[in-house]
């Protein structure tokens, strides 16, 4: 990749994707300052983690997890209260998501203001000791290089952690792994991915959801954020064995975004030569959508409907 193709492909970044266009709503995403404090202040305010928040989720939030665009969930959010994104809000008022939504939301508010940046799939080992939760964070473009930050932490929530939240490292090991990381690690036996998942006892987890973060994280590069438990492509169901063919995958798409990550142009253009040419990868017009909520449905990304079964 040349110089001027290599600054193209972070500009890519600038723009706003379908998922994180503001839509009518524009003026409060422009409204909120474009560094990681501010942004942890307005997502936090806005969106409440429908596992984790301060209150369970209503059934009106649960439904709001999968809402998908930004647009969609800045819509609920201008309904339920007034005031730009950072305003205090009451537990009920704040529309339902989890760090897809967070993170997706950060990457609004530095695209709007012309900040290249990314959301990023993989586990963080900073909520409970001894277990990687499935997680999404942010990366964003600063002096020619890729800063990671976490949305949902702030100086000021009551956590010692030994990194800094809104500088955090990077690498195999670090508080927050690529699921590309976490993937290579596993097939190089250095883990076996058990305490890898949604949660401890929780029948999601393991080399399963790591495959398929190795897809969702190549999707949400190619500027596609798709929802945790959206469904295209070769993944299949977490209770069968990965076939031969999509191990084989995951192990060349880890490679090449270890590789990319690391500043790799060949590697960059061999991801987007993937996205484009393999259908095993690329997503369609038609996904299915598995949602925590409990309903099963079938998704039309160009209608922006959903019909559940």
């Amino acid at each position: 990749m040349t110089d001027s193709a290599a600054t193209r492909s972070a500009g890519d970044f600038a723009r706003h994707s379908p998922y994180t266009d503001p839509g009518s709503h524009r003026a409060l995403v422009a409204a909120i300052a474009p560094e990681p404090r501010a942004i942890h202040r307005a997502v936090t305010a806005t969106i409440t983690h429908y596992r984790a928040g301060e209150a369970p989720p209503t059934p009106v939030q649960l439904a709001d997890v999968d809402r998908r665009w930004i647009s969609s969930i800045l819509d609920a959010a201008a309904e339920r209260a007034d005031g730009p994104l950072d305003t205090d809000r009451a537990p009920s008022q704040r529309v339902g998501g989890c760090c897809r939504d967070h993170s997706l939301l950060a990457v609004a508010i530095l695209r709007e203001h012309g900040v290249p940046a990314r959301t990023r799939l993989g586990f963080a080992s900073y909520f409970e000791p001894g277990f990687r939760h499935d997680h999404v964070v942010v990366e964003l473009r600063r002096e020619g290089r890729w800063v990671r930050f976490d949305p949902e932490l702030g100086d000021d929530d009551g956590f010692d952690f030994d990194f800094d939240v809104h500088e955090m490292p990077s690498g195999e090991g670090s508080p927050f792994e690529t699921a590309a990381e976490a993937w290579l690690a596993h097939r190089e036996g250095r883990t076996d991915l058990a305490d890898y998942g949604v949660a401890p006892g929780h029948d999601i987890g393991g080399p399963w959801i790591v495959h398929g973060y190795v897809l969702g994280d190549l999707a949400h590069r190619m500027r596609t954020e798709l929802l945790l438990w959206d469904g295209w492509g070769i993944m299949d169901a977490p209770r069968r064995p990965l076939t031969a063919e999509a191990i084989e995958l995951a192990d060349r798409i880890a490679r090449l975004t270890v590789a990319a990550d690391s500043g790799d142009d060949a590697a960059e253009e061999s991801l987007a030569a993937i996205w484009r040419d393999d259908a095993r990868v690329r997503v369609g017009r038609t996904i299915t959508t598995a949602s925590p909520s409990g309903r099963f449905g079938t998704t039309d990304l160009v209608e922006r409907t959903t019909r559940w079964s």
